[in-house]
């Protein structure tokens, strides 16, 4: 098997963080949604973990309510953040795919 010289090595290293790069500044634009309540509350968030908008159905506008309404947000705000890192986990699988990574080399995640 040849020997790969070490300016080719650091050219891949320097290749693979690029396209690590391009793949965690992309992943501010996937969007998930996280839901609660059977749909009286939903979350909005980027794969990032940035919350873009909350949507709470009328219903839930009541004083008498509010623990439920809290419990129901913190739901859905959880469901959102476990989406949200499925999303990003998958979009680092593909863009890790496409590297040439030695066996068993992993990306930090």
């Amino acid at each position: 098997m040849p020997e790969l010289d070490l300016e080719k090595i650091m050219e891949m290293a320097q290749n693979a963080q690029n396209e690590l790069q391009k793949a965690q500044d992309n992943l501010d634009s996937v969007e998930v949604e996280g839901v609660s309540g059977g749909g009286l509350v939903k979350v909005r968030a980027s794969a990032k973990g940035r919350i873009i908008g909350i949507a709470i159905d009328d219903s839930l506008m009541n004083v008498d309510e509010k623990a439920m309404l809290e419990d129901l947000i913190a739901a859905a705000l959880n469901d959102a953040r476990a989406k949200a890192d499925q999303a990003a986990a998958a979009e680092m699988q593909k863009m890790s795919s496409g590297l040439p990574l030695p066996p068993g080399f992993k990306l930090p995640f």
